[in-house]
């Protein structure tokens, strides 16, 4: 029997996924519980069309983040930190903190896991920073950090 499920299950299926399942399962488990609806014909070009629509939603996405990874690939954010003796900064500079610059240097809102520092940034200086746009789609940047005084 063919159905949809209408929500993530275990083992079979992500939500939105077409698939053949045994009459039983479906029946005694997937029917009661919600899980799925029964696929007729009618259903089918429903989920047809929502699929393409889905597809050409990812693409569009796709390709304005890959406008954007053109736009911002080599680019620089900077930051001013206190340093003691030595030019060791005093704590480290984080992705909270790189997300925060992004937004206000560059118009441009990230969430902190999106961000991937090479290693923790202690002193002052240069350094390569990569953002996660789009699942396959990133761009590198650097992070010029310098002394406050």
């Amino acid at each position: 029997m063919k159905v949809i499920l209408k929500a993530d299950v275990k083992k079979l299926g992500a939500a939105g996924s077409l698939l053949d399942v045994s009459d039983g399962y479906a029946r005694n488990y997937l029917f009661p519980q919600n899980l799925a609806d029964e696929a007729t014909p009618g259903k089918i070009a429903a989920w047809k069309e929502q699929q393409a629509r889905k597809k050409a939603e990812d693409a569009k996405l796709k390709a304005e983040a890959e406008e954007l990874a053109k736009k911002l690939n080599g680019k620089a954010v900077k930051i001013e930190a206190k340093a003691g003796e030595g030019g060791r900064l005093f704590g480290s500079i984080t992705a909270a903190q790189v997300a925060e610059l992004l937004e206000q240097q560059h118009d441009l809102k990230l969430d902190k896991r999106d961000i991937k520092l090479d290693d923790s940034i202690r002193q002052a200086g240069n350094y390569n920073i990569t953002l996660k746009l789009y699942p396959g789609v990133s761009a590198n940047m650097t992070l010029a950090v310098s002394i406050k005084n």
